[in-house]
């Protein structure tokens, strides 16, 4: 069930801090990717919640696969927990800009999930995938925060195209590190 459309949380249309011709494809132009690239060298950890270890492998093998296309030297590393629980001790050891979670999620649900990461400093976007990706997912999911619905089996080029734009839209809201902000906002007098 791929979606040809760049639709955001909170129904907005558009990514903040990009061109309107990148938001108009679906990607950053050459524009964005030199800033991007100016901004940014190395690895960026995502998160995978849920029980189906092929799942956590086919998303493994399609990030190393398909890589991070908005920036050159940049991977993705993907860590995978079956649990909540266990992803919430991740999510307070590691900054993640990206959590993937099975609408199925058991014990606990995608919506528990996405409730926990509102509570981190720079809550990363929640992607939440499904062998049922419907309308009714795809709609209460985007009301509710989510930043989009993935449809299993993953196709690559879709995992690819909104994991890289979910990470573009957290790195332009949260891309400065707390202690910079810190500093920001004490010289500002805030």
């Amino acid at each position: 069930m791929a979606r040809q459309r760049l639709h955001t949380a909170g129904g907005s249309d558009s990514v903040s801090g990009i061109s309107s011709e990148s938001a108009r494809i679906g990607r950053p132009g050459p524009e964005d990717q030199e800033e991007i690239a100016a901004n940014h060298r190395g690895v960026v950890t995502l998160l995978s919640v849920g029980l189906i270890e092929e799942d956590h492998d086919s998303l493994k093998g399609i990030l190393k696969c398909f890589g991070c296309d908005l920036v050159p030297k940049c991977e993705w590393k993907l860590n995978a927990c079956r649990t909540l629980v266990s992803a919430l001790k991740a999510l307070r050891k590691v900054r993640v800009p990206v959590v993937v979670c099975e609408s199925d999620l058991q014990p606990g649900t995608w919506k528990e999930v996405l409730e926990e990461l509102r509570t981190l400093p720079d809550p990363p976007f929640l992607i939440v995938t499904s062998r049922l990706a419907d309308e009714r997912l795809w709609a209460e999911a985007l009301n509710l925060g989510a930043y989009d619905v993935l449809a299993k089996p993953f196709d690559g080029m879709e995992v690819t195209r909104i994991v890289n734009m979910a990470w573009l839209r957290w790195k332009t809201r949260y891309g400065i590190s707390r202690g910079a902000r810190q500093e920001i906002a004490m010289a500002s007098g805030m």
